[in-house]
């Protein structure tokens, strides 16, 4: 629903408009009823000229109203009532005097009143309806300020709302950010290493964490990327790996079909991956396995990381820094609608498994 604040101005001046010829015709069709209860003879033209006179001038006193309000809305009491008692007496007054006027000039005297000069009729009127007219005053100015104020609070929500958007996406950005150097300091501790063993070997590990850093550039500020893209990322860290595990590591790749178009956050599986490589396989002395699956369960995304490595250490793991970033930006992203789970499994090694909401890019 569109919000009637961001209203363009003949929209908003249209309903004004509206809503007091509504108000007008309702305090009409109310003294014509009434007087026809009571067994007098009443026509629609007197009413709906009084009505409509005095309300249409309330509307267009209404900014005047409400720019004294604005301007004691931070005022005491004091100097609150200091303004608006004598504001709302000359006002009263000014739109009783008005009314009356345009009202004798308009219908002139009634036919039980015809004798009447127009200085008699306003001395007969004018106590009645100024007092009327000063309450008026007091209910447009309240009116009008709990308006405001309601207009404020939601300014003020939808401003905090932007704030606390921005700093989720900053930290967001940081984490992300943070994994990079984790993970270009392991990767070039790898190739060190290969530098005087392998030279061969060292080049080639070097040119796919070029091909690497390219991919991960090119979405640096995205939060979110659909699987797909995640799995390129994935296969093209683990194509640095296989030069450092040679034939000692093997990978599977079990990703179901309605699930290539899930948004993941972005460089999500590269840390979990990395955990099951460093404390699962590295020190493993025969092949080890990597399998990699993800599915849709109804409303939900689950992935699954499992190795047939060394297992989870006797007293539990501790999240490191992969774990730890992944935990956060997955609560940060879904709240307590994502889960990140470590687990032994039951033929050995560790199994992490992440939740979170199903969603996919609109186009």
């Amino acid at each position: 629903m569109t919000d009637p604040m961001t209203w363009p101005a003949w929209k908003k001046g249209s309903l004004v408009l509206a809503l007091w010829t509504v108000l007008a015709i309702s305090y009409a069709a109310s003294a014509v009823i009434s007087a026809r209860a009571e067994g007098h003879p009443a026509g629609w033209t007197r009413p709906l000229v009084w009505t409509f006179v005095d309300f249409y001038l309330w509307m267009l006193l209404t900014p005047a109203v409400a720019w004294l309000g604005r301007a004691t809305a931070k005022a005491g009491w004091g100097r609150f009532f200091a303004v608006h008692l004598p504001a709302g007496v000359a006002l009263a007054t000014a739109q009783v005097l008005l009314t009356l006027s345009l009202y004798w000039s308009i219908c002139g005297p009634s036919a039980s009143m015809k004798d009447m000069t127009f200085g008699s009729f306003v001395l007969m009127q004018f106590v009645y309806n100024a007092h009327l007219s000063f309450i008026t005053y007091w209910v447009l100015l309240v009116l009008l300020r709990a308006i405001d104020s309601q207009r404020r609070l939601r300014d003020e929500r939808l401003r905090n709302s932007h704030l606390e958007t921005q700093l989720v996406q900053s930290q967001l950005q940081t984490l992300r950010v943070q994994l990079q150097p984790h993970f270009l300091f392991n990767t070039l501790n790898a190739i060190s290493a290969l530098a005087l063993a392998d030279p061969m070997q060292a080049r080639l590990m070097i040119s796919r964490l070029s091909d690497f850093l390219r991919l991960t550039l090119e979405e640096r500020h995205a939060q979110q990327v659909p699987l797909s893209r995640e799995l390129e990322f994935l296969e093209c860290y683990l194509g640095i790996q296989q030069v450092r595990f040679q034939d000692r590591l093997v990978t599977h790749m079990d990703v179901a079909g309605d699930t290539v178009r899930a948004l993941v956050p972005n460089m999500i599986l590269q840390p979990l991956v990395e955990n099951a490589l460093r404390h699962g396989l590295l020190d493993k002395p025969e092949r080890g396995t990597l399998h990699i699956v993800t599915r849709r369960h109804g409303e939900d995304l689950h992935v699954q990381v499992d190795d047939d490595g060394l297992g989870l250490p006797p007293g539990g793991a501790r999240d490191g820094i992969g774990l730890g970033n992944t935990r956060t930006r997955l609560e940060m992203l879904f709240g307590g609608s994502a889960t990140l789970a470590l687990s032994r499994r039951a033929d050995g090694g560790t199994r992490v498994e992440m939740r979170f909401p199903y969603r996919e890019q609109v186009a």
